[in-house]
């Protein structure tokens, strides 16, 4: 046989066997394409605002090279390892190193830059594709058109030759430094194997459950008033970091051997085939995969996390939108207002305005207000805030006696939450008037102008707020007064109404458009959910197909036992029941701890972001779990695979 039937041989076998490793490889390279492409692609220039879209895309596209990097290497070494025992027949028959190299060097060349055309050619393909989805998550109204960029691909080219050379040293150096002997047994030496549960490892399982367990309460009270201070909220992080990331190794490395074992003492040691099939094998190699599967878990969970939190912003921009925005249309002007009311009776928009005086006055709450943070610019003893009369209200009418606060910010009650009764002092210029204050409405009744960084604003009797008026401190007062709401009657005209309000132009600060506003925010999280969504998938199928390599090898090392339980009589679907089950371990243990570690990332802060909470988080892991599942059910066929030729 030649040299080159040879190679033909090996890259015909390696592409059966490595298909997936070839798709990933594929699928990284079309995903770095498109968001170099991106990041040169004059339409990029179209967004609005302030947003500076080829920043972001080429900071992602430098973590792309990171995941992909890391992901090839990786594979590269399971794959070198597994092929051991070839090359030592290699030498056996009298090949050189160097030209088993040579060898190697030429079926991953064909194999690699082969991938890399066909990564290449898709990523053009999908570029406008790409860049649609983005301007459709951000609103913005560009034209997507289909870009070749030669910087793209010289680019593209550079960063994964230079991965190609990283993967040829990792194979010489292999090569080099392996026996013919200890290529012969790499394989069985790469998996550790502990067949009795020693006091070390329990003492290790049982410290992996608690540093979780305690990381995940810290969590919980991390915005709760339990940490008073900057530094402790600060420490309170590292310590839920490190307990987690340590748990999570710790975990793996001897908590999954420790439940596993306890199981298979309450039963005596009979095990029927599907447990051994699953559990007994899961407890000898899981520790031996620590590393990797905490680095997995960990980065799925941080994923899983930023994926939930940008959506959670996105998800609520409209809501935000409505609790800095009172009405569609906040102006602070009467002459501004009528001239934008003009301009919408001449387009036939119909609108209703609401028009409320304001004042400022200082309140000392200190009775009813809990400070959870030191260090906030907050002093309850004397806070300016907003002051309306109740007539401008619907369903509320308080008596002379009586105050009700309503607009509250969500992130300041948890760092200074208002209690539900007791007494505050309004202040005016010369006389200080006590009132009992009845509770927080959530509604949102001016604009964010009056309301100074996100406080309430105060609803009093119209004459204490008449008596406050000609008693003011001017010092304090808001160049404007007066609030002027307008809202659109029917929505179908709001973004009419909104390009006219854009193009009048207002240079005040003070004027707001809800449309607007939530327009914004989704732009601005729209970009960071598509970046964080695309590194998310590209990390998705990398670590998916690397437990999926494991398996492969597994599953081989693991057929001279499937060979002697089909000679003792058990079916395909004997075996595969077991399969089936160490497949949900093996893929569900560290999908199972990366949801939990992101649902208690989220939860800790999610009000930091938005209103909205379990629809974005749920949509988030449901998609995750769904594309991560695909691995385990190929896992599954693989297997099947295998049984079915063991016999």
């Amino acid at each position: 046989m030649s040299i080159n039937q040879l190679i033909f041989r090996n890259l015909k076998k390696n592409l059966k066997n490595y298909y997936l490793y070839v798709f990933a490889l594929v699928f990284s390279v079309a995903l770095y394409f498109s968001f170099v492409t991106l990041q040169y692609d004059p339409s990029m220039n179209e967004l609005k605002g302030s947003i500076k879209g080829a920043a972001s895309i080429r900071a992602a596209s430098i973590l792309l090279v990171a995941i992909v990097s890391i992901f090839l290497l990786y594979a590269n070494n399971i794959f070198i390892k597994r092929r051991g025992k070839e090359i030592g027949l290699f030498q056996l028959i009298g090949m050189t190193k160097g030209k088993i190299f040579r060898i190697l060097t030429l079926e991953n060349f064909i194999l690699y830059f082969g991938s890399l055309i066909g990564g290449i050619f898709i990523g053009f393909s999908c570029s406008r594709l790409i860049m649609m989805i983005l301007f459709k998550i951000m609103n913005v109204g560009a034209v997507a058109a289909l870009y070749f960029s030669m910087q793209a691909l010289v680019q593209t080219l550079i960063v994964f030759t230079v991965i190609y050379l990283f993967i040829m040293l990792m194979n010489y150096v292999f090569i080099k430094r392996q026996s013919i002997l200890s290529l012969f047994r790499v394989v069985s030496s790469t998996e550790g194997k502990v067949k009795k549960m020693s006091l070390a490892e329990m003492i290790i399982g049982i410290s992996g459950l608690i540093l979780i367990a305690s990381g995940y309460y810290i969590s919980s009270k991390l915005f709760g008033g339990d940490f008073a201070t900057m530094t402790e909220l600060f420490l309170a992080m590292i310590f839920i970091l490190g307990a987690v990331i340590i748990g999570t190794y710790l975990f793996y490395k001897g908590s999954v051997s420790f439940i596993l074992n306890i199981i298979r003492k309450s039963k005596d040691g009979y095990l029927n085939i599907n447990e051994v099939l699953s559990l007994s094998s899961l407890m000898f190699r899981m520790k031996s995969n620590a590393l990797l599967l905490t680095i997995i878990t960990t980065v799925s969970a941080l994923a899983i996390g930023l994926l939930s939190l940008s959506y959670i912003s996105y998800y609520s921009a409209e809501k935000s939108a409505e609790n800095n925005v009172a009405a569609d249309f906040s102006i602070t002007n009467t002459e501004d207002a009528e001239r934008f009311e003009h301009a919408l009776k001449e387009n036939n928009i119909g609108y209703s305005e609401k028009r409320i005086d304001v004042i400022q006055v200082n309140a000392n709450v200190k009775d009813i207000s809990d400070i959870r943070l030191e260090g906030l610019n907050f002093d309850p003893n004397i806070m300016t805030i907003a002051l309306i009369s109740d007539k401008n209200v619907k369903n509320i009418n308080v008596t002379e006696e009586e105050t009700v606060f309503a607009g509250y910010s969500d992130l300041l009650q948890k760092f200074m939450a208002l209690k539900d009764s007791g007494s505050i002092k309004l202040h005016g210029k010369t006389e200080v008037i006590p009132q009992k204050y009845l509770g927080l409405k959530n509604e949102s009744i001016i604009s964010a102008y009056f309301r100074n960084g996100g406080l309430p604003v105060a609803i009093v009797d119209d004459t204490i707020f008449h008596r406050l008026k000609n008693n003011i401190d001017k010092e304090i007062q808001k160049e404007s007064s007066i609030y002027i709401g307008i809202n659109i009657q029917d929505e179908k005209n709001a973004e009419k109404a909104n390009t006219i309000f854009q193009e009048m132009n207002f240079k005040n600060y003070s004027y707001d458009s809800r449309l607007e506003i939530s327009n914004q925010q989704k732009q601005n999280m729209g970009l960071i959910m598509f970046i964080v969504g695309f590194l998310g998938l590209a990390f998705l199928i990398t670590s998916g197909c690397i437990l999926y390599f494991k398996q492969m090898g597994e599953s081989e090392e693991e057929k001279p036992n499937y060979t002697i339980l089909r000679k003792l009589g058990f079916t395909q679907g004997d075996l595969l029941r077991g399969i089936k089950r160490k497949q949900l371990f093996n893929f569900g243990i560290p999908l199972m701890i990366g949801l939990l570690h992101g649902y208690f990332a989220v939860q800790s802060g999610w009000f930091l972001f938005g209103t909205e909470v379990w629809t974005p988080m749920i949509m988030v892991m449901a998609l995750y779990t769904a594309l991560y599942s695909i691995f385990a059910i190929l896992s599954v066929l693989y297997y099947k695979k295998v049984i079915r030729d063991a016999l």
